[in-house]
């Protein structure tokens, strides 16, 4: 099992609202909700603790790589999955999707972004036993993996949506698990073109993209990097539905899922070539539509 990261640049000097974070319409969202008190697991590499941007912004979680230690990140990648979902320093730093939205950092990922099925399973069964509410996997595998299925299986019956990655190989008709299983909410990756960025995994199982091309986020030891790939569009979605609990914490995960498809923008096809209904069946997240359903 991998983290879904198609590249990463050095640290960035851009400060604010990110790109993909004023694209879906966050901003226009937050005099109505901000996701406050709404709780988030991030199955990853754990997440950075100090960074500013996050300290209001994480509670405790656990450590599956190192049993007994915190799910500190040594890796980077949790830590930019985090700042996208609920970074939160309006001053200094970048402001994410939800930012008054709370994360569980739960570290199945070592330093080199790898993790066993084992650990992956146990970080879900730990969401459960802690009744969160939405669950940020942004990795992905080839092969199905039944213990993996029924973790999934186990929290969507429990009521948390979880949101997974398509994956990074630019497949037009099968994308990664676990996304593939029907109960995730699949994402695949955007431009600020509004097309399927080249590296996305897209196609009929792929059930909402969002913005995952040059996403700056937070990074190790106060920083901030840029990176592209499906884990980055995740992040964006599990804010976006972060935004949507707060106003109604009753929805279940497969009405998330009917509200983010039905809300979706229509995308662009990709430069070059002519668009595929099956390609572009599902939508750009649009968090402005996504709320006035809901009223």
């Amino acid at each position: 099992m991998v983290i879904n990261t198609a590249f990463r640049t050095t640290s960035t000097g851009e400060r604010g609202i990110p790109w993909g974070v004023r694209h879906i319409k966050a901003p226009l969202a937050w005099s109505t909700t901000t996701g406050h008190r709404v709780r988030i697991g991030v199955i990853d590499t754990g997440a950075d603790y100090h960074h500013p941007d996050l300290r209001h912004s994480l509670l405790s979680g656990i450590n599956f790589v190192q049993p007994g230690r915190p799910p500190q990140d040594d890796n980077g990648h949790g830590t930019h999955i985090a700042g996208t979902i609920a970074a939160a320093n309006q001053m200094y730093g970048i402001i994410g999707v939800a930012p008054r939205a709370l994360i569980h950092p739960v570290k199945s990922f070592d330093e080199n972004g790898s993790a066993y099925v084992s650990d992956i399973v146990q970080g879900i069964e730990w969401c459960v036993r802690n009744k969160l509410h939405l669950i940020n996997m942004s990795f992905g595998m080839k092969t199905r993996s039944k213990s993996l299925l029924h973790a999934v299986t186990q929290a969507t019956n429990a009521g948390i949506a979880v949101v997974a990655s398509s994956g990074n190989d630019a497949k037009r008709k099968t994308i990664d698990y676990p996304a593939r299983y029907s109960q995730t909410i699949s994402v695949g990756a955007t431009d600020n073109s509004r097309r399927i960025a080249p590296f996305s995994n897209r196609g009929s199982y792929v059930d909402i993209y969002a913005p995952g091309d040059k996403i700056v986020s937070a990074w190790l030891h106060g920083n901030y990097h840029e990176m592209s790939g499906t884990s980055m569009a995740t992040s964006h979605v599990s804010g976006a539905i972060a935004l949507l609990l707060a106003l109604k914490p009753e929805l279940k995960p497969t009405e998330i899922k009917a509200l983010l498809r039905r809300t979706a923008n229509p995308i662009y096809p990709l430069r070059g070539r002519a668009s595929s209904t099956k390609e572009s069946a599902a939508g750009e997240i649009d968090i402005a539509r996504l709320l006035q359903e809901c009223k």
